[in-house]
């Protein structure tokens, strides 16, 4: 077995409001930088697999994106693998 550690980031899809997003854009103006708009916050996960090989790790983190990670409704996901 390989162990490789993924890094996901998880996102709401762009036609979704982000009301945590759209308060932090308000607050910069705040702290002068109102040069700084359309913030979005999501959330950055990390994990270690161990798997025979690449694409088997790839494989079973997109599983656990789809089933637990992300809600496929309002977000979307994306991920990097590499070996440990």
């Amino acid at each position: 077995m390989i162990k490789f550690q993924a890094e996901i980031d998880v996102m709401p899809k762009k036609e979704i409001l982000d009301p945590q997003g759209k308060a932090v854009t308000g607050s910069m103006k705040n702290l002068g930088l109102s040069e700084i708009h359309n913030v979005r916050i999501g959330k950055h996960i990390t994990l270690e697999i161990e798997a025979d090989n690449e694409e088997t790790a790839n494989a079973k983190v997109d599983l656990a994106c789809k089933n637990l990670l992300a809600n496929l409704i309002m977000e979307s996901y994306s991920f990097k693998i590499q070996k440990v």
